[in-house]
């Protein structure tokens, strides 16, 4: 394997000739910059960056990169927990200047650029009245987030990221540049929905526009998290008979110091019901009013705003590159009183005040589609629980990560064995990402990597081995 150390000057100049993006080097002045992603334990050094601005650009790196045999890590948003962005001695493969939004002329469908977040998408969408469904932070990048599912606050209408993806164009390990769709390299398309970055480096995605009210109802009640017995029960049984416009999730969290919330919440454990109902905002407000009166909320964040809006309120909360974070999740098959104990028991020792933890609830569009219609596989959990370790100091790290993986181990007697890819943890191999897919998806999936990337040459990801 070439590091920086083997990488001979003349071959980075002829490689920097191809492109019309800038190569940096560690020597460069903008390197350390470009290859900060926003998980701060992660702290990688590539050999070569190489900041594309076309598809042209973006094979010419994977091109270099097998030539060279590099590892690869390919960055939009560099917002994946487990820094597969970014990689020790390796070509990154940045993809941020590519971020342009390119809305249909029926506003039925947008084109959007690989490296764009999910800002930029909105930003080109929504003044147009469109959406399609993204994730809860927008500087999530697209790519990232779709290729592993997409769950967001339109799920119940509009399904997954994956859900709305039509086409997509991609570069693949030897270089070539292919389109994939519903009747173009039909295999590759099922693959891309669900099956991660195991592919190719995706240049463009083609997506289903939805129309959007110019103001959603966003429902946020936060109640004491000493009441979280009795509020999750109650809430549980709202969302069973729950409309499929309205979306959420129940989430621990700590109210942070922040002027603009009364003094008497800040610092107090509490438990929010996150919501979006999709659909006039005045109607969502009376579909929503029970949530809001499970008793008197600590504070109540609730009220009308654009969806544009809607998809920055946790931007802050996640600032890059500043925290420690360590996430992972699991499908959960029930939600009984038992487990709902065992969930409030464990969150009441959590190490830090900075931490989240979701309970998510499935239904609607998402649970309607089949089980073999995309990669992400199976529909039928009815809830996932993800937990969201952050924190500010290294010092820390064995407290925090020790706690996410002892209450997820404990949670698996509730699991239905499968978890979601975006939140996986880090480091903890290729059982675990089997285990997500389960062995029939795996073993398909398997079987199309080998077509299209029998080295592996993209494996700094949940990595698919490749398999005849």
């Amino acid at each position: 394997m070439a590091t920086a150390a083997t990488l001979a000057p003349s071959s980075i100049e002829s490689f920097r000739s191809t492109m019309r993006g800038e190569v940096l080097e560690p020597s460069s002045p903008s390197y350390d910059a470009t290859r900060v992603v926003w998980n701060g334990m992660i702290d990688r050094r590539p050999a070569v960056i190489a900041r594309c601005r076309n598809a042209a650009d973006v094979a010419a790196s994977v091109n270099f990169a097998r030539e060279e045999r590099l590892a690869i890590a390919i960055r939009s948003g560099g917002h994946n927990v487990a820094g597969y962005a970014v990689c020790d001695g390796g070509l990154m493969i940045d993809m941020s200047l590519m971020n342009g939004v390119r809305v249909a002329p029926g506003l039925d469908r947008a084109f959007v650029e690989g490296g764009a977040i999910w800002a930029d998408v909105d930003a080109a969408t929504t003044p147009l009245g469109r959406a399609t469904p993204g994730g809860l932070i927008s500087a999530t990048g697209v790519a990232g987030l779709t290729l592993s599912g997409g769950i967001g606050w339109l799920r119940g209408s509009h399904g997954l990221s994956v859900d709305n993806l039509l086409a997509a164009d991609l570069v693949t390990a030897d270089g070539r540049l292919i389109h994939v769709d519903a009747t173009q390299n039909r295999d590759l398309f099922w693959a891309l929905r669900g099956g991660g970055g195991n592919f190719g480096v995706v240049t463009s995605f083609e997506f289903k526009l939805h129309p959007i009210e110019p103001e959603l109802m966003f429902c946020g009640p936060a109640y004491p998290e000493e009441r979280a017995n009795k509020i999750i029960p109650l809430w549980r049984d709202f969302m069973q008979t729950a409309t499929d416009r309205l979306s959420g999730l129940a989430e621990f969290s700590t109210i942070p110091e922040d002027p603009s919330i009364p003094e008497h919440a800040w610092g107090r454990r509490v438990l929010a019901l996150a919501h979006v109902y999709d659909g006039p905002a005045d109607e969502g407000e009376r579909v929503v009013a029970p949530l809001r009166s499970f008793g008197e909320p600590l504070v109540d964040f609730s009220g009308r705003m654009p969806y544009r809006t809607i998809q920055s309120l946790y931007d802050d909360l996640f600032p890059k590159g500043r925290d420690r974070c360590y996430w992972k999740s699991t499908y959960l098959s029930r939600l009984d009183d038992e487990v709902i104990r065992e969930i409030t028991a464990r969150m009441a020792k959590r190490p830090s005040e900075m931490t989240f933890a979701s309970i998510w609830k499935f239904g609607g569009f998402v649970q309607r589609v089949a089980a073999d219609a995309t990669a992400f596989g199976d529909r039928s959990m009815p809830f996932m629980l993800s937990l969201d370790a952050i924190w500010p100091g290294a010092d820390d790290d064995d407290a925090n990560i020790g706690w996410v993986r002892s209450f997820w181990q404990d949670m698996q007697r509730y699991s239905t064995g499968r978890l979601y890819l975006n939140f996986p943890g880090h480091g903890e191999g290729a059982d675990l990402v089997r285990d997500a897919f389960g062995a029939e998806v795996y073993a398909r999936l398997a079987k199309i990597k080998h077509r299209y990337d029998p080295d592996n040459l993209f494996r700094l990801n949940q990595n698919i081995l490749p398999m005849h």
